[in-house]
């Protein structure tokens, strides 16, 4: 097995343990605001995953791509920008858009419907963090 490949099943690896990280916090998160504030799901969907995206975009810059990344003095804004624009923007839209049709379709507990929507949704952010929002950033001594 090429350094390249292994290179990439090792940052897999670490994505999906930031992930389950971020998605502790969502949940932990998305059940406070429903049953501690009584806040309707979907609104406390959407500011979760938000706090998850941003959790799991720290993490990424200092461990998942820290390899291929510049210092965070130089495009830290630009990635979290594109990090926004990529995997929040699917996390986000997915969660909401799945866990309302798992919640009101299926009639899934919400909390059940929101795991199955991460799940979901984790792939492709995988594939749009390396290839668009780290990607951009990678030194040519460390192109996969």
């Amino acid at each position: 097995m090429s350094v390249a490949k292994r290179r990439q099943i090792r940052r897999w690896g670490v994505f999906n343990a930031v992930g389950i990280l971020g998605f502790v916090l969502q949940l932990a998160l998305l059940f406070a605001l429903k049953r501690g504030l009584s806040m309707n799901y979907l609104a406390a969907t959407g500011l979760a995953v938000e706090a998850a995206v941003l959790h799991n975009f720290v993490w990424h810059e200092h461990v998942t791509w820290a390899d291929v990344i510049a210092s965070l003095r130089h495009g830290v804004w630009w990635r979290l920008l594109r990090f926004h624009a990529a995997n929040g923007i699917v996390s986000i839209v997915g969660n909401l858009g799945f866990t309302w049709a798992l919640v009101e379709r299926l009639r899934l507990p919400y909390l059940i419907a929101n795991a199955v929507s991460v799940l979901i949704c984790s792939l492709l952010n995988f594939v749009l963090s390396d290839r668009f929002v780290f990607h951009g950033e990678m030194r040519e001594g460390c192109r996969a």
